[in-house]
């Protein structure tokens, strides 16, 4: 018989499901109206779980599954997984590490780029035919240019030296600022998050950091500075959202491109009637490249637990 898997969140990739299908007895909670029935009826028998970083998985429903050994996350957020937990049982909880890389550092480029240059405002001023209106040079702003941006790297892990390698491109000085220096990256490095605020052009947040929250709050978008420009492909609760929203209001910072947020999928509506500001929907890694290589590495951390080896990417055992 085939393991059964606990699937909690869908997987967009019609080979890693038909993959899935062949090799387990799949049960995607995630289309049951009666969750909690569905559970004590099949919790039993389930082994593996797969799941979402933003979904993870409680110590309450891993209590209600006796023969689990594998917690395999299809993202690289596992601050919603109980860690502890998991590992006083000596369950393997596994993410897809590396695969998101340079996906979450073109889309952070990309949002720096948009964002100086006005290009998701540029759009819908053509599209509402105000061009046609208003066809003098003077009815767009000037924008801000990207190249020789002075950019401070909140998080030198893969995503923040891969950002840096991006941006290097365009001869922009690179500072960073992490738990410690990094030895083997050559840019500088700032120990206080408000002393890199203070001399960028542009922050961005590419931490992992799940367990800080609020770290970017008022005094630290005083320090970027009425030209400087807030950029997060980290995590939403790392920016206290009323201090960001206050900030833009009142032209203490240039602008924003932001991926996630602190209440997905609840955005301050307040940003939504700024021009300055380039919205994302937590999308950073969504291209069929990146979701297919995650499935695949999810594939291969069910394979490895249940053959009882460890998974190579696991973060408890």
């Amino acid at each position: 018989m085939k393991p059964d898997i606990l699937q909690l969140n869908p997987i967009l990739i019609p080979a890693i499901n038909d993959k899935l299908n062949t090799l387990y007895t799949v049960h995607r909670l995630f289309e049951q109206a009666d969750k909690d029935t569905y559970l004590r009826e099949h919790g039993a028998k389930i082994r593996g779980v797969i799941t979402g970083g933003h979904t993870g998985i409680t110590r309450a429903m891993m209590e209600l599954l006796p023969a689990l050994e594998v917690v395999a996350v299809n993202g690289v957020g596992t601050d919603a997984v109980d860690l502890e937990y998991a590992r006083s049982r000596g369950l393997p909880v596994t993410g897809t590490f590396g695969a998101l890389t340079e996906d979450v550092a073109d889309l952070a480029v990309g949002l720096l780029i948009a964002t100086c240059r006005g290009m998701c405002s540029g759009d819908r001023f053509i599209r509402a035919g105000d061009w046609v209106r208003n066809p003098q040079p003077g009815a767009i702003p000037l924008a801000r240019r990207v190249s020789g941006l002075r950019v401070g790297i909140v998080g030198m892990g893969r995503v923040g030296r891969a950002i840096a390698t991006r941006l290097a491109a365009f001869g922009c000085p690179i500072a960073y600022t992490d738990l410690r220096r990094m030895d083997d990256v050559p840019h500088a490095f700032v120990p206080e998050l408000i002393g890199l605020a203070r001399q960028s052009d542009a922050l961005i947040l590419a931490a992992a950091a799940d367990k800080a929250e609020g770290i970017v709050d008022a005094a630290v978008l005083d320090a970027l500075g009425k030209d400087g420009y807030l950029i997060n492909v980290a995590r939403g609760r790392l920016v206290k959202e009323a201090d960001l929203v206050a900030a833009l209001q009142a032209g203490r910072i240039a602008g924003a491109g932001l991926d996630v947020f602190v209440d997905e999928p609840n955005v301050p509506e307040a940003l939504f009637g700024m021009d300055n500001v380039t919205l994302q929907a937590h999308r950073a890694s969504a291209t069929h490249q990146t979701r297919a290589a995650m499935g695949e590495m999810v594939l291969h951390s069910l394979a490895q637990a249940l053959a009882g080896k460890r998974p190579e990417f696991s973060l408890t055992t």
